[in-house]
């Protein structure tokens, strides 16, 4: 636990209702975290200082944090405490008492939002754009233009009626950008809402790491295999372009 600059040991504990358990996914990998209930009440304790002030600690909604001072519970920087500290309680470190549930996942674009719901938000840091969703339509005669070395350099996939384009560098072409994280593809200017969804998402629906989640903005996402991606090159394009007049 860390000290203040007085040298006494502060103690944080939070509350939150049991009907925002779901949002405790942002923080499960606390370890250091213990939880327990209480009626509709849900209960949290060990937060170190730099915790206690995090991003993800304020966007919890409904949290409230307290500092615990001889067995009362003050909200922080208060002086008349607001509760009295509860007791009999049966603590659990959070990441073996909280199970995530998540939604069934398709190969189809989708919202997640029966259990937890995934939210992108804009982000100031700055990721190098990896993947560009442009219609087919406007790149084909671009396409026919680029020399062989700069192809190479890209794989492809079709959407429906658009390409994605991967490389480094990337195409020049005008569209929507992405950068990658932990194999998704966000928007670029775009990041989740809580840091640590990207490593939850992984392990339930890209364990093995044979896909890109491509993202949208509103929080569906499309699951692409990587194997189904190949080489660009003229041939390819002029095939694709070929087999879907068939279609």
């Amino acid at each position: 636990m860390a000290k203040d600059s007085s040298g006494s040991v502060k103690e944080f504990w939070a509350e939150l209702p049991k009907a925002d358990e779901d949002f405790l996914g942002s923080i499960r990998d606390w370890k250091n975290i213990h939880i327990a209930s209480d009626d509709e009440v849900i209960w949290l304790k060990g937060f170190t200082d730099e915790q206690a002030i995090s991003p993800e600690i304020q966007q919890l909604p409904n949290l409230l944090l307290y500092e615990l001072r001889n067995g009362l519970l003050f909200r922080p920087g208060a002086l008349v405490p607001t509760k009295k500290m509860r007791t009999a309680l049966l603590w659990t470190v959070i990441d073996k008492a909280l199970k995530l549930s998540f939604p069934v996942s398709n190969n189809n674009f989708f919202g997640i939002d029966e259990t937890i719901t995934v939210k992108l938000k804009p982000s100031e840091d700055e990721q190098p754009a990896t993947a560009l969703l442009c219609p087919i339509a406007d790149v084909r005669n671009l396409i026919m233009a680029l020399p062989k070395f700069k192809l190479e350099k890209t794989d492809w996939i079709v959407i429906d009626d658009q390409a994605l384009f991967m490389g480094n560098p990337l195409l020049s072409f005008r569209g929507k950008t992405f950068w990658s994280k932990d194999s998704h593809l966000l928007p670029t200017g775009f990041d989740f809402e809580f840091k640590n969804m990207s490593s939850l998402l992984q392990r339930k629906y890209n364990a093995t790491q044979d896909q890109w989640l491509l993202w949208n903005e509103d929080g569906s996402v499309l699951h692409l295999s990587k194997e189904d991606f190949r080489k660009l090159s003229v041939s390819s394009f002029r095939l694709t372009e070929k087999s879907k007049e068939w279609m």
